[in-house]
């Protein structure tokens, strides 16, 4: 009786480990699959901005005047920009008041704003100078014209624009990173 039953116990155990010793050896794809087919990205694709790029972006309102510039961008909990906060006013960073607006009030433009120079009526590139101190990635200037460098694309805009005067915004509620409501718990984050 217990050579039977040992007799049964190995068959039992070689037709459960025969297929499964098999399977392992014969399909090499037994290994875990990737979470999802496409979730992996190698490059921005066209159109794409950088949110690092953005903070320093200038703001100008209609009339080409510099307002402000992007000081912080606040994403929903869906991971979609929701609100972009403006510092105004101050000097390198001391007296500025930051002021939010929703995304969709401003619009991002990629060429630069095209200043035309006291001299002559050649127009002036405004990468690098006092007025725009952010350098525009991907052109080089001689004299007063502006060419490709290289073929890389840029990664964030060159301004955004608001309609607003620098006063107007100046007059709008500070924007206060923290929430002081009665009865709310401080954020430890």
């Amino acid at each position: 009786m217990t050579k039977t039953f040992l007799a049964s116990t190995a068959l039992v155990l070689a037709l459960v480990v025969t297929p499964a010793l098999a399977q392992d050896k014969a399909s090499p794809s037994a290994s875990p699959a990737p979470a999802a087919s496409g979730a992996s990205i190698t490059a921005p694709q066209p159109g794409q901005w950088r949110t690092s790029k953005m903070i320093g972006v200038d703001v100008y309102n209609n009339n080409d005047e510099k307002i402000g510039d992007i000081s912080e961008l606040i994403f929903d909990s869906n991971g979609k920009i929701d609100t972009v906060v403006i510092g105004v006013g101050g000097f390198l960073g001391l007296g500025q008041s930051e002021v939010a607006v929703k995304f969709d009030q401003l619009k991002f433009v990629n060429e630069p704003i095209v200043r035309k120079s006291a001299a002559a009526d050649t127009p002036a590139s405004p990468s690098g100078n006092a007025m725009n101190p952010r350098p525009n990635a991907g052109t080089s200037t001689v004299g007063a014209s502006t060419t490709p460098a290289t073929a890389e694309p840029r990664m964030y805009p060159d301004h955004a624009v608001f309609n607003a005067t620098k006063e107007q915004l100046k007059a709008m509620p500070q924007f206060k990173y923290s929430q002081s409501t009665a009865g709310a718990t401080p954020s430890t984050k």
